[in-house]
């Protein structure tokens, strides 16, 4: 049996990082994400974003030695070197692709809250709700302030990247959860 997935606290940190650099980056525009069918459109597209690639891949060269870990707790003694760096390219670019999803998310949530509150758009508030409903869609978000969950971000983009499972279906629910959510308690926040 191989032994879970456990993100190391620098690549905890990097993930962190990126996130705050990727909310900051859609409030300091003033392009918005709409409606939950303008972010699915957005998602399908093929927009490419470089400014983000290098703390992208910083992430993913973090990611190396938690693959590594995972392979040696495998049933084989030896793991083809080819096997570590095709799921280690699948993890990239997973974490791609989520990057890219939580920044329409959280578009959304800010356009949003914009529209309710008449005024920019609390980061912290954009961070929290954008990053609940992107892990959990079905659940609506609590009120209260609480720690950002980044790590279990991290790990379901470790989980399936390892696996080579698609995050598309559920950025479409995160983005239509974000559309019917009832943002008048958050915003008297």
């Amino acid at each position: 049996m191989t032994p879970p997935i456990r993100p190391t606290p620098p690549l905890v940190d990097a993930v962190a990082s990126l996130y705050d650099h990727l909310i900051d980056r859609v409030l300091s525009t003033p392009e918005r994400v709409t409606s939950a069918a303008e972010g699915k459109r957005l998602l399908a597209g093929d927009e490419g974003n470089e400014a983000l690639a290098d703390q992208i891949q910083r992430v993913a060269v973090l990611a190396v030695p938690v693959v590594r870990t995972v392979a040696r707790g495998a049933r084989f003694t030896r793991v083809p070197w080819v096997l570590v760096v095709s799921t280690t390219l699948s993890i990239g670019s997973t974490i791609r692709a989520g990057v890219r999803e939580v920044r329409v998310i959280g578009s959304l949530v800010a356009h949003r809250l914009e529209e309710e509150t008449g005024r920019p758009a609390d980061p912290a508030l954009v961070k929290r709700l954008a990053l609940d409903l992107y892990l959990s869609p079905r659940r609506t978000p609590a009120v209260a302030a609480r720690p950002l969950p980044l790590r279990r971000l991290l790990q379901r983009w470790l989980v399936k990247g390892t696996f080579g499972r698609d995050t598309s279906r559920g950025a479409a629910k995160a983005l239509a959860a974000a559309e019917r959510l009832d943002l008048h308690p958050y915003a008297k926040r």
